[in-house]
Formats: C-alpha cells, structure tokens, sequence
C-alpha cells in the first residue's frame, strides 16, 4: 500500500509519488451551519412561521457563497497540479460513494411511496393484516391511489397527466444525457468546437427542465389545488419531484462551471476528471428521473 503524506507545493509542482494533503479547510463547518440554517429555514417555511421563508433564502445564499469560493480553492489546487494519479483515485471513490449516498437518499423517498400504496392504502381498505385498522378506525374508507387519506387531507385535487409536461421534461432530461456523453467523448478527442457546444446544449436542457417544472408546479398549485399538503400523495409527489429538481439544479449549476472551465482550458483528454463526476452526476439525476416517471406519473 501507498504511504500517504503531505506534500509541500513548490515552483516546480508536485512529486509524482506524494500523495497531496490539503491544509484545513474551514469551509465544511462554514457549509455545514448553512445548511442547517436553510433546513431549519424551510421547515419553519412549511409550517407557516413568519421568518422562515427569510431565514430559508438566507441560508442558501450562504450556501451558495460558501460552495463557489470551497470549490474555487479546489480548482486552484488543481490548476497548480497539486493532484497526481493518487488523488485522482480518491477522487473517484469518493464520487462513487457520494453517489451512492444519493441513491439511498432516494431509496428512503421511493420506499415512502411504495409503502403507502402497497401496505397503507391496502390495509385501510381492509385488505391483509389490516382488518383491524379498517374496522376500527376507517370502516367507511373506500380509495384507491392516487389517495389523500381518510380525512381527505388538503381537499379534492386532481393528479398531473403524464404524458403533458412530465414526458416532455422525460425526454429533455434523456436528449442531456445524450448532449453530456457527446460533450465527454469531444473533450476526450480534443474537439473543443464541439465540446463547448454539446456542454453548452446540456447546461440549456437542463434549465429548460426547471423551467417547466416550476410551469408544472404553479399549475398544480393554483387549478388542480394539488399541493404539499394534499394528503400522502401530495408528500410524496412533492417531497419525490422536488428533492430531484433540487439535484437538477445543482446538476445544472456544475455542468456551467465545467463549461466555464473547458473554455479556459483548464482539462486535457487524459485529466479531466471533474468533468466526468459531473457528467456521472448528471446521468444519475437522469436514472432518477426515469423511476420517478413510471412510478409517479405513469402508475
């Protein structure tokens, strides 16, 4: 195994065989206390305080803030090739486990889903182990999914068609998938022409799908009276497609920084890697999108 140490940058860069240590950084406690302000901020937010939709953006700005200079000391580390074959490795597991992180957060919200439709909805109904539930407590409940509860929670609303907006957003997010690889595979030849251009139409698909799904959500809203308080369906609806466009967002935001950076020349064709974790990410964000479709809209 590799001994790991810290490497002293000098004018002449790093040595091949060092492993680079970065010096303490004070930008996660920073990151960490702003993002639980902008938690704290949206869950007051939600629950109708008065300050927390302030104490909400208040939070994010911060957040944002914090993560352009955190990911400005990164790309200058970089650009002084500080990072060798060792680093790079690293770089990659943790992206890999980052990812993963992502993939249970979503498993948590799926399982919501699921559990509700296959177990709570049922038993409600009287099906199965819930006899009981029925009986006692909701022996006059009859529903299927879509379903805001026994106490019809939030008022009658209407769901959102799939094939309208949501299959458009489908395959918005699909054709980014597509202009994202070609971008990669561009980079990789050292077409720069094409590179730019791909990454630039991945970076407009992107926010062309935020922009209908905030279309989607404000018609929820005001004519279908579908919203974050309709019920188990609502929650879930919400908490699913929302938490996405949150990774779509920030997919977006680093797919224009790594435009931004391959047109100041900062990747070659054989080191470029925080190319590929966003392109990872953004074909993640896809795969996502896709369960949600087929498990929220479709069935």
């Amino acid at each position: 195994m590799a001994t790991a140490h810290a490497n002293t940058a000098t004018d002449h860069g790093t040595d091949a065989a060092a492993y680079y240590v970065p010096h303490g950084s004070r930008w996660p406690v920073f990151a960490s206390v702003a993002l639980f302000v902008t938690m704290a901020g949206l869950a007051s937010w939600l629950n109708e305080a008065s300050w927390g939709r302030a104490t909400f953006f208040v939070g994010l700005a911060g957040l944002l803030a914090i993560l352009f200079k955190w990911f400005g000391d990164v790309i200058r580390e970089s650009l002084a090739g500080h990072y060798n074959k060792q680093v790079d490795t690293s770089f990659r597991m943790g992206m890999v486990w980052f990812i993963f992180s992502e993939v249970m957060f979503f498993a948590a919200f799926f399982g919501a889903l699921f559990y509700a439709r296959q177990f709570a909805l049922p038993w409600l109904n009287g099906e199965g182990d819930g006899m009981a539930t029925h009986s006692l407590l909701w022996s006059n409940f009859a529903g299927g999914w879509p379903s805001n509860g026994p106490g019809a929670v939030g008022g009658a609303y209407q769901t959102i068609p799939a094939w309208g907006l949501p299959l458009l957003n489908t395959l918005i997010l699909l054709t980014s998938g597509v202009t994202v690889t070609i971008a990669h595979h561009a980079l990789k030849e050292g077409k720069r022409g094409a590179l730019l251009l791909f990454l630039g139409l991945t970076v407009l698909l992107g926010g062309l799908f935020l922009f209908f799904q905030a279309e989607e959500y404000i018609h929820a809203y005001r004519e279908l009276n579908l919203t974050l308080g309709s019920g188990i369906y609502g929650s879930t609806f919400f908490m699913l497609t929302g938490f996405h466009g949150a990774h779509v967002t920030l997919g977006t935001i680093m797919l224009a920084v790594m435009w931004l950076r391959c047109l100041r020349g900062h990747f070659s064709r054989d080191d470029h890697f925080a190319f590929e974790a966003v392109a990872w990410y953004w074909h993640f964000v896809d795969v996502v999108w896709l369960g949600l479709f087929l498990f929220v809209y479709v069935l």
